[in-house]
């Protein structure tokens, strides 16, 4: 395991070593899971490209009456 050197803002590792201590784990283990976390989130530029295809996907599919397309759903399952 490859050993880091950070530095970080006195008011931040406070709140770190709090947490850490609150979560009864070390600082690394808090900051490494902090850090694959992070990593895991979706690139904002692509959740947003994939928000504007969802909202235009919605206007070319025009209106529709929501209830009867609940209704004519309940009705094949019978």
């Amino acid at each position: 395991m490859a050993k880091v050197m950070i530095s970080l803002p006195d008011d931040l590792l406070e709140q770190v070593d709090a947490e850490a201590l609150k979560r009864a784990t070390s600082r690394s283990a808090l900051l490494a899971a902090a850090a694959r976390r992070e990593l895991q989130r979706r690139d904002p530029d692509a959740v947003a490209a994939a928000i504007a295809r969802s909202q235009q996907r919605f206007r070319d599919a025009g209106s529709f009456d929501s209830t009867g397309l609940v209704r004519a759903d309940r009705d094949s399952t019978r």
